[in-house]
């Protein structure tokens, strides 16, 4: 694994412009980076982050059917009583699942090491999937890559594929909801609605602000239509904190992601994961905080929290980085693994799983050991060479 430099393609901003890709800056600053490339050995993507993906996701979800089952666990991570038989039910009925991110410390040497798992409502999605492949075409044409280049990137399919797959359990109509303010999750939300379209699924957009609720408890939509399916990239804890959300457990409403996917979307299930399959080699040690002192070595996060937001880390060095943010509540501690910098940079990898297959990954890059929400995403590939020879 390198960190290379390479001539970014002329046009890239009118086609970012073309596909909808208007969150390529954010507030000013570069989000979209294509100055450089991660490039990565085939054994190192099929070894070192697909296998290891694919199989701590069926340890995820082989413990999701022991936390709706027992209350000691949904009460550690945290979720209200309230709404624990209505994700088991949906647990229950294998109400359908669409795609979930894990995140991994990974320098291409070693195992890659699991920081969380995204599985609510990930994001980076329509960058790893469309326009970095996009990218990876180009600069093969262009031989500023080699023409054997090749990424791990088969997101794209497989998201059509499933939607094709989980169309006849979703009830109708299907509805595709983020939030009016929010550029980047109506950009992912817009390019899953074309991923379902191109399945045959068609679903319509609806703001968050915009739905609405029935006397009798329904989720409507502008047209005070029930809705059957929502897809929300809306986190569902804030639903849950809010009166709008306590309706969904008589709702009838069917989400995607699923009521269930609230176990895995906490960071609480990194302890459970080490509890039950402690020294996995692509684990780190993690434990709930129970506000006892730690020694050096360790990261705290917050139970609920999103884009590195109130993480405090503090190496086995002495160094120290807090970042600040929203969330407060119950944390876990996790042992630190600090990010590798590359050139200066710190990449996290990104493995998407689609279903239950893992088919590629997205490198998000701060120049902090702690990925916030102001981390760029770089574009990758696979290039199998003799030792030293680059491309840029």
């Amino acid at each position: 694994m390198r960190r290379v430099r390479i001539t970014e393609r002329g046009d890239w901003r009118a086609q970012a412009a073309a596909c909808g890709f208007d969150f390529h800056t954010i507030d000013g600053a570069p989000y979209w980076d294509e100055t450089a490339y991660y490039a990565f050995t085939l054994r190192q993507i099929e070894d070192d982050l697909e296998d290891p993906s694919a199989e701590l996701h069926a340890m995820a979800l082989d413990l999701v059917d022991e936390v709706v089952r027992d209350e000691a666990k949904l009460q550690r991570l945290a979720i209200p009583q309230a709404y624990w038989q209505w994700i088991a039910d949906s647990w229950q009925q294998r109400q359908p699942h669409l795609y979930g991110r894990l995140d991994f410390a990974y320098d291409g040497s070693g195992p890659a090491k699991l920081y969380e798992l995204n599985y609510d409502t990930p994001t980076s999605l329509f960058e790893a999937s469309f326009f970095q492949w996009q990218w990876l075409e180009d600069q093969r044409a262009a031989q500023r890559l080699p023409a054997h280049a090749d990424q791990f990137n088969s997101l794209h399919e497989a998201l059509v594929a499933r939607f094709g797959e989980i169309a006849n359990a979703l009830p109708r109509p299907l509805m595709f909801a983020a939030v009016q303010g929010s550029n980047e999750d109506q950009g992912t939300v817009a390019y899953l609605r074309d991923c379902a379209a191109q399945a045959q699924l068609q679903g319509a957009f609806i703001a968050m602000e915009d739905l609405g609720l029935s006397e009798d408890g329904r989720f409507t939509n502008l047209d005070d239509e029930v809705i059957g399916t929502l897809f929300k990239l809306y986190p569902l804890e804030d639903l849950f904190g809010e009166d709008f959300g306590r309706a969904l457990p008589g709702s009838g409403l069917q989400l995607l992601e699923p009521a269930w996917k609230a176990v895995l979307s906490n960071k609480g299930i990194l302890p459970l994961l080490w509890e039950r399959y402690r020294g996995h080699p692509n684990l780190l040690p993690a434990h709930f905080d129970d506000g006892t002192p730690l020694k050096a070595g360790w990261v705290r996060k917050p139970l609920h929290s999103r884009e590195g937001a109130n993480v405090a880390l503090h190496l086995a060095d002495g160094r120290w980085q807090e970042s600040e943010g929203p969330y407060a509540g119950p944390c876990i501690v996790q042992a630190a693994q600090p990010l590798t910098a590359f050139d200066g940079h710190y990449p996290l990898v990104g493995s998407w799983v689609v279903g239950d297959t893992a088919c590629g990954i997205g490198i998000r890059e701060d120049d902090s050991r702690i990925t916030r929400d102001s981390a760029r995403f770089v574009p990758h590939a696979i290039i199998d060479d003799a030792p030293g020879v680059f491309y840029a």
